[in-house]
């Protein structure tokens, strides 16, 4: 049986667990979190993760998808177990069931608005993003036999085209949430695509970063392999990042963020400096670039 829970995720289970309809086929929902408005000419700055993150376990618990997505640190956290509705659609009474209308109705919502800036570039769409994390999320999905269909065609425009309630029930895949019967949303615009190969499962031995070395870890100092430190960081509940800006070069953030692991894994005074040692990193296990 697939895992509940996404293994790549941090999980924050806010409770409040339902169960979906297993007579109907499995869907996935395709979300942006649109935080702000913004256009081309005044692009704003990317809300942290830890923000979003907060939201859905606090204040917004009511609106929780089953999943949060960073695509530019590949980030992840969960709120529900796949089993169980989620709450990111409306969904009337005596309705279409539209957060249970299926095996599992596993909706994720991509930390992205449209004009959004990150590092000092503008992303005017989802996919013009990295996508990190986008394979490991789409093999969990399909661990749940989310067939890879779009059955109201793949998102390409913010705009509305509402699914037949008879068509949602009887149909399953992937759906934007423009799709999604008794809502009035238009996101999420685009999403990336499932590629041309079957996803194959998560490895049971992931690969990871060897540790580079104390002295690797500069001020300044810009890598792929401190991007994806800045994702496990976050994931561990361990991120004190006040910005998502260059998330791939190692700066205060940092720092204060890896003394957080140190002291979760047990290091305090001198041993929590905030500087990677080899102990500390080979059980942070960052993923392999």
């Amino acid at each position: 049986m697939p895992s509940p829970w996404m293994p790549q995720a941090l999980k924050m289970d806010i409770g409040d667990h339902a169960p979906c309809d297993p007579e109907f086929p499995a869907k996935a929902i395709a979300h942006i979190t649109g935080d702000l408005t913004t256009t081309a000419d005044d692009p704003l700055d990317l809300l942290p993760f830890a923000n979003l993150k907060g939201f859905f376990t606090g204040s917004g618990r009511g609106k929780a998808p089953h999943i949060l997505w960073d695509p530019f640190t590949g980030a992840f956290a969960q709120f529900f177990p796949a089993t169980s509705r989620s709450k990111a659609v409306a969904d009337k009474d005596g309705g279409t069931r539209t957060n249970r209308a299926g095996k599992v109705v596993i909706q994720v919502e991509s930390l992205f608005f449209p004009h959004c800036r990150v590092n000092g570039k503008v992303f005017t769409r989802l996919v013009d993003t990295p996508c990190r994390g986008w394979d490991e999320l789409h093999a969990w999905i399909s661990s749940w036999d989310v067939p890879d269909v779009w059955p109201m065609g793949r998102p390409t425009s913010l705009s509305r085209n509402t699914c037949p309630a008879d068509k949602w029930r009887a149909q399953g895949g992937w759906y934007a949430h423009a799709h999604v019967p008794e809502n009035d949303h238009v996101d999420p615009g685009s999403w990336p695509e499932f590629g041309s190969q079957p996803p194959e499962p998560p490895l049971i031995e992931p690969r990871f970063e060897p540790f580079p070395g104390a002295s690797f870890f500069e001020t300044g100092r810009k890598s792929p392999v401190i991007a994806a430190m800045h994702g496990r960081l976050v994931a561990e509940d361990c991120g004190r990042y006040t910005s998502s800006t260059a998330f791939d070069v190692w700066g205060a953030g940092d720092v204060k963020s890896y003394t957080a692991w140190q002291e979760k894994l047990g290091f305090d005074g001198a041993a929590a400096d905030g500087v990677p040692g080899p102990f500390s990193w080979d059980r942070l296990a960052v993923p392999n670039v």
